[in-house]
């Protein structure tokens, strides 16, 4: 097992990636949504999918953004994607965003949770009173994905392979995360910690999600990954203190190659075989935080994030 130093120099300088967008097979009949693809990494993997002939469901909260991408990614590879807005801070939304993807659709093949937000600023809380990280980072996702199981499981039913897939998207920066229980809702324990403890503690529970997803959802056809897409030059930097920024910027990469590791879990045929993995960049198997693999701690999380929704 990786030290967290060495982890952090293997994945903040990776080898060149032996997967190129290239090797992404034929899509055509494929159904994905992808989260935040409206820009950064979740825009490079909707234009890589387009171009495979995948149906894409663009799930973003700004419509006018979202149709601004849609029009630049037809531009750039002559096929068309889909709104579908969806707000991950708002447990309402993602009810509404649901159902109006199972009104639409009767299968889903590819589910990229692929939206975060990062180091906000500490009072900023989701709809219903959650830290803003955690709520949309872990909570809004793992909601999207309990509605959403219904159309993954019955759609691996129809396909040859007999597998659907979700892709979690994690960071580096998990290795440094925990799970506080008296943080993730606001109050005086949360207001008392860094933006990046709380980031990291989110980017956490992204993998620690995945893993309850593959444990539990494995035998009925989905394969849950969860990945590192790389230290990479987008505008979630916005919200990080001027020094934090330069000394990461040491080790940034273009926004290109954000996309490369979840679409090698996503679309080829070594993905099939990934579920419960802890990707690295770029497009390697890797050693996930030790705490994400503490089954008890997974099952906590899985419990206080069903009883979060239980009501919506």
């Amino acid at each position: 097992m990786f030290s967290v130093a060495q982890a952090f120099i293997d994945e903040s300088y990776p080898p060149k990636s032996r997967f190129r967008v290239d090797d992404i097979p034929d899509l055509t009949g494929k159904v994905a949504i992808v989260t935040g693809s409206n820009t950064g990494v979740g825009k490079e993997t909707a234009k890589a999918l387009l171009n495979h002939n995948a149906k894409v469901y663009i799930a973003a909260r700004n419509p006018d953004k979202a149709a601004e991408a849609i029009k630049d990614l037809k531009e750039q590879t002559g096929k068309e994607a889909i709104f579908l807005k969806l707000d991950l801070a708002d447990l309402s939304s993602i009810k509404s965003s649901v159902e109006e993807f199972v009104s639409k659709e009767k299968e889903l093949h590819i589910l990229f949770n692929n939206a975060g937000v990062m180091h906000c600023p500490v009072p900023e809380v989701t709809a219903q009173g959650y830290d803003l990280q955690f709520g949309t980072n872990v909570l809004g996702h793992f909601y999207l994905t309990k509605l959403l199981i219904p159309i993954l499981t019955a759609t691996a039913k129809s396909t040859a392979e007999g597998k659907t897939r979700v892709i979690n998207t994690s960071s580096l920066m998990s290795r440094l995360g925990n799970i506080d229980f008296n943080t993730l809702k606001d109050g005086p324990a949360r207001r008392k910690k860094f933006s990046s403890t709380l980031y990291s503690q989110s980017k956490l529970g992204n993998v620690m999600l995945s893993n309850e997803i593959a444990k539990r959802y494995g035998e009925q056809g989905i394969i849950s990954v969860a990945c590192n897409p790389g230290n990479l030059d987008t505008d979630l930097w916005r919200h990080m203190p001027d020094l934090m920024q330069r000394v990461m910027r040491l080790m940034i990469h273009p926004l290109s190659q954000g996309a490369l590791t979840q679409l090698w879990a996503g679309t080829t045929d070594d993905g099939l075989t990934m579920n419960g993995k802890y990707l690295a960049p770029w497009a390697r198997i890797g050693n996930p935080n030790p705490l994400a693999l503490d089954e008890v701690l997974c099952e906590d999380l899985w419990t206080w994030l069903e009883e979060q929704v239980e009501s919506v």
